[in-house]
């Protein structure tokens, strides 16, 4: 039986994360550290001229260890593996986040960062995203090979696996693409509007993304779009 750390950016109380280490537990011992509220788009980066707040946390799943951290996604990697838990974890899993993480958006994630940040501790480390609709049917079927195929694959040291799961319906999931390149586009091509003048000759402005669907073949955004499951590999800076 393994030892899993599980993380994730939504926060502790997000019920992808519950669905990820409910399924986890058949794999071996869980653990989880997670951020105490929402952390999305925090990428990789780590508390270093401050302090971060842990705590233990009674999680609705009996025989999980979890506790809260009021720092980011890769922070609760280093707290859990290199301080809280009694032994150094054989995967840490990241997820199940709402929302994709592919093509040039996994450079914001803090799902993918926390799974970089296991790489960098030299632990196997795997990132879970799905589409945000609502529907988990893909994933509720799906969740268990995959964990079992992917805790055994062979990974480089300086490597993560990226799973992005469409939320469509199982009958119209076409199935699994594996070896997906990152995409060079985007779901939404960003710019700014402003929404209100300041004092001070101040501006507030707020992201105003244009919804896009142009990916390449082979990669993991075009997968998705065509309602498979996408396992790819992210490779960290060395």
């Amino acid at each position: 039986m393994k030892t899993i750390l599980i993380t994730n950016d939504d926060g502790i109380d997000a019920d992808g994360l519950f669905r990820l280490a409910k399924e986890a537990q058949h794999f071996g011992r869980v653990y989880i550290t997670a951020p105490d509220g929402q952390r999305s788009a925090a990428s990789h980066s780590i508390t270093l001229h401050g302090q971060i707040d842990v705590y233990p946390y009674a999680y609705p799943l009996e025989g999980v260890t979890a506790w809260t951290c009021s720092g980011t996604p890769a922070d609760c990697v280093r707290a859990g593996s290199l301080y809280l838990m009694p032994q150094k974890p054989d995967a840490v899993l990241s997820g199940i986040n709402r929302g994709y993480n592919t093509a040039t958006d996994i450079q914001y994630s803090g799902t993918v960062g926390a799974a970089l940040e296991a790489a960098f501790q030299g632990f196997r480390g795997i990132a879970f995203s799905e589409q945000d609709s609502g529907c988990h049917e893909v994933t509720d079927h799906s969740l268990h090979a995959l964990l079992a195929e992917l805790l055994e694959t062979e990974l480089p040291p300086d490597q993560v696996l990226n799973v992005n799961i469409p939320g469509c319906r199982l009958a119209e999931c076409r199935g699994i693409l594996r070896d997906r390149t990152v995409s060079r586009s985007m779901f939404y091509n960003d710019r700014y509007r402003k929404i209100t003048d300041l004092p001070e000759h101040g501006i507030r402005l707020e992201v105003d993304g244009l919804y896009s669907e142009n990916a390449e073949e082979g990669t993991d955004m075009r997968a998705v779009i065509d309602r498979y499951i996408s396992v790819g590999y992210v490779s960290r800076i060395r």
